[in-house]
């Protein structure tokens, strides 16, 4: 039997307490540990694009295709023309996309011409007017699946801006991901298949292979984790790796916002003794999430802990590496966003060859970034430079800075936790989230006068939103009423038609068949 990553803590570990460590993983993740798998290592568009094409260029079968958004660019443009050009060919090519990660970066046509190729096109998570707050859950993940015989997971969205562009001396975006064959290929289409089957008619069952089916294809054992709105299955195993570690535990984040939980476990792990280290971005396209992130920089430093910024143009992978032993990727963010709210798929390998090339990887991404440290003043600041906001502010990214309402969420939610630990003392503030907490009080200074002096400019708006979620709900009700009546006829094996006897003909039955999918 393999020894796993968790075993570290247990030199001389026991057969069943090896077993126990696995299913501690296993049920941490919510996902199985499988063995038999070869992984390749990524990096960038320059690796990941050109494998991507490959692979769909070779399907015989069916592509399955899974990404947050895909740009009407250049770069998006390569992808549809392969995708049509396969469809036409007779394959199945399924494609989902999230409807607001892709909102504004591609048109109707983009996607009607994909349809008219033969290209199976869903959108997830449409505004709806029944579900007001509907477009809050998120499908942000980012895989591939060919045949059953090879798959991608990664952090890489569809657009130019992870190529770059040389000419104009644009560099890409700096990204990670991975491709696996073996039997780990069929987690990912059971993972693609779970979505597809929330939007439509689910895949038929030739399109979901059995992982008995698929022949060992290396040694490496890995874990596909397809996380689902309120799974918390990542949130659970990256609190776990950071209990396990004993000696490294490198984290590079794109959108760094750790709950106080987390956050208190690497502290720990730092102060224990743990090489813990954060690579973030120095500058990027969510500026308020950025500036959020630096809030909790001064506790993870004064713990022990590690940051760095990126100096390139934009951070976006999604990676962890523990003790030369463990590694992760794909799209999952420290934030709560990613753990709690979206629809998220990462693979969790343990595999020593494999996390030694992450680290080498780590290492050097950390040759071009500067380290973030304390100054005499205990004021945050970037290594060798003066303790500014200027400076550590840095210049952004050009452009438009749009990211998903997701990951603005999440920024609220910080927002919310600043000013409640202002009115609460129940930790001492730190210079940028003073600027908050101040920054919070003038709005709300200025919500209150408008109010005071215009009542109708808050009243009006109010009712509309009352009226709308009133409407939705009853609307919910009448559908829900619908749907358990026919369930009921169904159980009594009346007609939908037939008139139901007497409630002293039939024993009351409590509760609800199931999961209530949408209509």
């Amino acid at each position: 039997m393999s020894h796993h990553f968790p075993l570290r803590a247990f030199p001389s570990t026991s057969t069943s307490v090896r077993a126990m460590a696995e299913q501690a993983f296993s049920r941490a993740a919510g996902a199985q540990l499988v063995e038999g798998n070869s992984i390749r290592l990524l990096k960038d568009a320059t690796q990941n694009y050109p494998a991507w094409i490959d692979a769909i260029a070779s399907a015989s079968l069916w592509v399955h295709f899974e990404n947050y958004f895909i740009t009407d660019d250049a770069a998006g443009r390569m992808f549809a023309e392969v995708m049509a050009d396969k469809a036409r060919q007779g394959v199945k090519v399924r494609l989902v996309y999230d409807w607001m990660g892709s909102f504004g970066r591609a048109s109707g046509r983009f996607w009607d011409t994909l349809r008219k190729a033969g290209v199976d096109v869903r959108c997830f998570n449409p505004p709806r007017l029944d579900e007001p707050f509907g477009w809050v859950v998120r499908n942000h993940r980012k895989s591939l699946s060919v045949d059953g015989r090879i798959g991608f997971v990664s952090g890489l969205c569809i657009g130019s801006a992870w190529q770059g562009d040389p000419s104009r001396a644009i560099e890409p975006w700096r990204d990670t991901g991975v491709a696996i064959t073996g039997p780990a290929v069929a987690d990912i289409d059971q993972a693609f298949a779970d979505v597809w089957a929330t939007m439509g008619p689910p895949l038929p069952d030739e399109e979901i292979p059995d992982p008995a089916s698929i022949h060992p294809t290396g040694e490496v054992t890995l874990q596909v984790i397809a996380t689902a709105p309120y799974t918390t299955g990542l949130y659970r195993l990256d609190q776990l790796v950071a209990a396990l570690a004993r000696s490294t535990l490198w984290l590079t984040d794109a959108y760094f916002l750790g709950l106080p939980p987390y956050v208190q476990a690497l502290k720990a792990a730092a102060m224990d003794g743990v090489d813990v280290r954060l690579l973030v971005p120095g500058t990027t396209d969510i500026p308020v999430v950025r500036a959020l992130s630096r809030a909790g920089y001064q506790t993870l430093l004064e713990a022990g802990v590690r940051v760095f910024e990126w100096n390139g143009p934009m951070l976006h992978a999604k990676t962890a590496v523990a003790d030369g032993r463990w590694a992760r990727i794909g799209s999952s963010n420290l934030n709560v966003s990613s753990w709690v709210g979206n629809y998220e798929l990462d693979v969790a390998v343990e595999n020593e060859a494999f996390a030694q090339a992450m680290e080498r990887m780590y290492v050097e991404d950390l040759s071009r970034s500067t380290e973030v440290v304390l100054s005499g003043g205990r004021k945050v600041c970037l290594a060798g430079r003066r303790p500014t906001r200027r400076r550590l502010g840095g210049a952004g990214i050009r452009g438009r800075r749009r990211g998903s309402l997701g990951k603005a969420g999440v920024g609220v939610m910080r927002l919310g936790n600043v000013v409640e630990a202002a009115i609460s003392g129940r930790r001492a503030l730190g210079s940028v989230e003073t600027t908050i907490t101040l920054a919070s009080g003038v709005v709300l200074l200025a919500l209150a006068a408008a109010v005071l002096v215009w009542p109708k400019l808050l009243a009006v708006p109010f009712a509309v939103v009352c009226l709308w979620l009133s409407w939705a709900l009853f609307l919910r009700a009448w559908r829900l009423g619908r749907r358990r009546a026919r369930l009921d006829d169904a159980l009594s094996g009346k007609s939908p038609g037939e008139q139901c006897p007497s409630s002293r003909d039939h024993a009351p039955r409590g509760g609800d068949a199931g999961p209530l999918a949408r209509e």
